[in-house]
């Protein structure tokens, strides 16, 4: 064995619960854990990082881990009605998302290594042929409704109302450890720590079903200091698709980590060794205005999720709002890198005709923005002249000069009016 698997997760701080006699299974043989994750969308989202990094250090410590999807759940759709995520979806849809979510775990999980690869598999491929009175005679039997009304996760609903479906869902996840247990030899199921109920469940229906021993291990639910919740932006969840999430956004997520959560998240979130943290915090705690914990954490999940080049265009990206007065070339950036770092940025919509048609930067900068950007030519001038003002990184230095700029993805113009004032024109 590599690794102690429970000892790195405990100097992480990802243990919450951990059922006794865990530690010494995993450090008697290679032993197969897994996971579930919902397959209802096309990508992961950081929400999802714990526990995946789970899996990743369960196989650095040279065990097997199974990611299991929960096609069988996803069939069923969101039992509580709540949730907009979780609609009804047709067996293509869930197949699609699999595969996309199995080619995001490919860039954490090794798949291939003889041994202990990494595994997927979905519920629904023993779910669809297993009957309802089959079902509730071969599996519903062991598990008394006592047992199943004793769980935290029943008792919390049990006055605002539980469905039949709910309160069966731990019988549904119980079986699919069962079934891993049978023909998987997965002795070990994880998850964060709202799972203990449902995973406890499966353990003991592999004992009462099949006399089997079975463990359980969950990780603490994420929180950030401040107390707002750990994988949301004020645009919603942060995927690990650079479709819904823009490398350039991904990257920010992180650099603007605090310290005090940059301390835990690099635990969490990295591969790097305890040594290795430690230097790196202490570096921090030396110079923190260099945020140098930020900068690393931010690196290491973004080059995992996306890749080296997408790194170094956000960094480079980070420049366009945030760097010094070095000219920038902008028309390095995809217009979707663009569009996301200038997202907020105040913008002026101009016509084509109005654009040709005006004389010089000044006019520009007032009347054909609608004096939007500076309220009087006066005042443009003056900041012109003083060195204030620059288009697309180039700074102006004539009141009257042309306007014969390069339009960035033949639309826009980024005005930078001071220090840390940003206007789009957008030509249209």
């Amino acid at each position: 064995m590599k690794k102690d698997f429970v000892e790195e997760l405990k100097w992480r701080g990802m243990i919450h619960d951990i059922m006794p006699g865990t530690q010494e299974q995993l450090q008697k043989e290679i032993t197969a854990g897994y996971i579930g994750f919902d397959p209802t969308a096309d990508s992961l989202h950081i929400g999802n990082l714990v526990q995946i990094m789970t899996l990743v250090h369960f196989q650095r410590c040279g065990h097997k881990p199974v990611a299991l999807v929960g096609g069988a759940t996803g069939m069923v759709g969101d039992p509580s009605g709540k949730s907009s995520e979780r609609n009804l979806l047709s067996e293509d849809i869930l197949k699609h998302n699999q595969a996309c979510i199995k080619a995001q775990l490919a860039k954490f999980l090794d798949f291939e290594t003889i041994g202990n690869a990494a595994e997927m598999v979905n519920n629904f491929d023993w779910f669809k042929s297993f009957n309802f009175l089959d079902f509730i005679r071969d599996v519903g039997k062991h598990i008394t409704v006592n047992y199943m009304l004793s769980k935290d996760s029943v008792q919390k609903r049990l006055e605002t109302g539980l469905s039949f479906t709910e309160f069966s869902y731990q019988l549904v996840q119980g079986y699919d450890f069962y079934w891993l247990f049978k023909n998987k030899n997965c002795r070990l199921q994880m998850g964060g720590s709202d799972q203990w109920g449902n995973i406890v469940t499966g353990t003991e229906l592999i004992r009462r079903k099949d006399g089997g021993d079975a463990f359980a291990l969950t990780t603490p639910l994420i929180k950030k200091a401040d107390g707002t919740k750990f994988g949301k932006s004020e645009q919603g969840n942060i995927w690990l698709d650079s479709k819904r999430t823009s490398p350039y956004k991904f990257y920010q997520y992180w650099l603007n980590t605090s310290d005090e959560d940059a301390i835990n998240f690099v635990k969490i979130f990295t591969t790097r060794d305890e040594q290795e943290i430690t230097d790196l915090v202490a570096a921090h705690q030396v110079e923190p205005h260099l945020r140098k914990l930020q900068s690393a954490l931010a690196k290491d999940i973004t080059v995992r999720v996306h890749s080296i080049e997408e790194y170094e265009m956000a960094v480079k990206a980070s420049s366009i709002l945030f760097g010094n007065s070095v000219t920038i070339d902008l028309q390095q950036f995809t217009i979707e890198t663009l569009e996301s770092v200038l997202e907020g940025v105040p913008t002026v919509s101009v016509t084509k005709e109005a654009f040709q048609n005006c004389k010089n930067v000044t006019e520009l900068l007032t009347e054909i923005s609608e004096s939007k950007i500076f309220p009087s030519k006066g005042e443009a001038r003056k900041m012109i002249i003083a060195g204030g003002v620059s288009i697309n990184k180039q700074k102006l230095e004539n009141p009257n000069g042309s306007i014969d700029f390069e339009l960035l993805h033949n639309r826009y113009l980024l005005v930078q009016k001071g220090k840390k004032n940003y206007f789009l024109i957008s030509i249209q």
